[in-house]
């Protein structure tokens, strides 16, 4: 009896989702836990694993909009089981495309268990790479401490076999129609909304990243050996907004109705460019986290954005949001507000440029940093003057193990 695949729910107020990307064709042969399809919501994508070995069909196509609930496919279970023969087979997919190919064993004397490789992989995935000769220590650096299945290994053949440029142009007329995933639409919604029901302001400055990029330079191997991740820029605006959020509780805050909403808690949203869009997911109670503590939680959701695998509790929540455009060469930039947040802050691109240090004109790292915020609840006594707490902080790292005090103030009792 065939089995049915429905549409979990993946959150509250959530009724509908799109399917993305079929990871099989219609009539391959699946493993137990093997991913074969990808959903979007509007606030996130999921995979959908099959619930038992078999031949799945399906009974949808990339693009349709399912109701949470309805049979996205079916598996006939006990078919194209390891170990019975049955060939390789390649699935059409759901639009005529071709499927991801199935990898069957053909031989019953192929013992997977004695697989060499020393990898926390699933069977499927073991033989893929060995059949395919991919490099064991490769994987495990791209996938550290994850479970690699063929979705990693997809994953991780494309990046490798990717091309440093892709020109479509070749001067014809056509012109391509792709509709847009879910969560695009809702980003879409959502921006327009900002910019139509808040008085959202900008107000700049720049920060000069010396004292920063030293730390970096200096402390990064040693972080690393004791924390298995590096000194990176993130975190240390990360700390240096959690203090200055402390003394200007109100760029924390929020309106609700005709409230004002002032948290007793920073949860601090990372803006991350994954693959299907922007997405913020959430470090909670980030006041109370060390360096080590923010750098490792933010390397760990910005690798599961990346992948497609950030879920609605990562980012559920937050008070606060930074973004950082200087990855892409942003020099300066006005971020839009991630409701119902009443600020953002941007990082930039750090570029060396002339300066005037103790009245000398000296060449210096800068980077120029910008705070969009709600005027309906934040003033400019508030927006100026938290902006120039976190350039303080950042340009004298040591403040913050202070909470933002002179540490020789400080030491003298003044």
């Amino acid at each position: 009896m065939a089995i049915e695949i429905k549409i979990p729910s993946p959150g509250e107020s959530i009724t509908q989702v799109q399917v993305a990307k079929w990871l099989v064709g219609d009539g391959d042969a699946v493993e137990k836990d093997q991913e074969i399809v990808e959903i979007d919501s509007d606030k996130a994508s999921f995979p959908i694993a099959a619930p038992e070995d078999g031949i799945v069909k399906l009974m949808a196509q990339e693009g349709d909009t399912l109701a949470v609930g309805a049979v996205v496919a079916t598996i006939e279970p006990g078919k194209g089981e390891k170990g019975t023969g049955a060939p390789v087979q390649k699935g059409t997919g759901a639009q005529g495309h071709k499927g991801t190919e199935s990898v069957i064993t053909t031989s019953p004397q192929h013992n997977i268990s004695a697989s060499p490789i020393d990898l926390h992989a699933s069977p499927l995935a073991k033989k893929i790479i060995e059949e395919k000769k991919l490099s064991v220590s490769e994987l495990s650096a791209a996938f550290p401490g994850r479970k690699i299945t063929r979705k990693e290994i997809e994953s991780f053949a494309a990046a490798k076999k990717a091309p440093a440029s892709q020109i479509g142009f070749t001067g014809s007329r056509d012109v391509e129609r792709k509709k847009l995933t879910m969560l695009r639409i809702k980003l879409a919604e959502r921006l327009v909304a900002v910019k139509n029901q808040t008085a959202m302001l900008t107000t700049f400055n720049e920060i000069n990243m010396q004292a920063a990029l030293k730390i970096k330079e200096k402390y990064s191997d040693a972080f690393k050996e004791r924390y298995g991740v590096g000194v990176g820029l993130m975190s240390i605006f990360t700390k240096a907004v959690t203090i200055a959020l402390k003394d200007f509780p109100q760029v924390n805050s929020m309106i609700d109705g005709d409230e004002l909403i002032v948290p007793g808690y920073i949860d601090i949203g990372i803006a991350v460019s994954a693959p299907k869009g922007l997405v913020v997911p959430v470090l909670r109670n980030a006041e109370m986290m060390s360096m080590a503590e923010i750098e490792l939680k933010i390397k760990e959701l910005a690798g599961k954005a990346r992948e497609n695998r950030i879920t609605i509790d990562d980012m559920k929540g937050g008070t606060f949001t930074i973004t950082n455009g200087g990855v892409f060469g942003s020099l300066m930039s006005t971020p839009i507000l991630n409701p119902p947040q009443s600020a953002i802050l941007g990082m930039h691109k750090i570029q060396e440029r002339p300066v005037a240090i103790n009245g000398k004109v000296e060449i210096a790292p800068m980077m120029y940093v910008a705070l969009s915020y709600d005027h309906r609840v934040i003033d400019g006594r508030e927006s100026v003057g938290f902006l120039v707490k976190v350039k303080e902080l950042v340009e004298e790292p040591a403040k913050m193990l202070t909470e933002g005090l002179d540490p020789v103030k400080l030491l003298l009792d003044l």
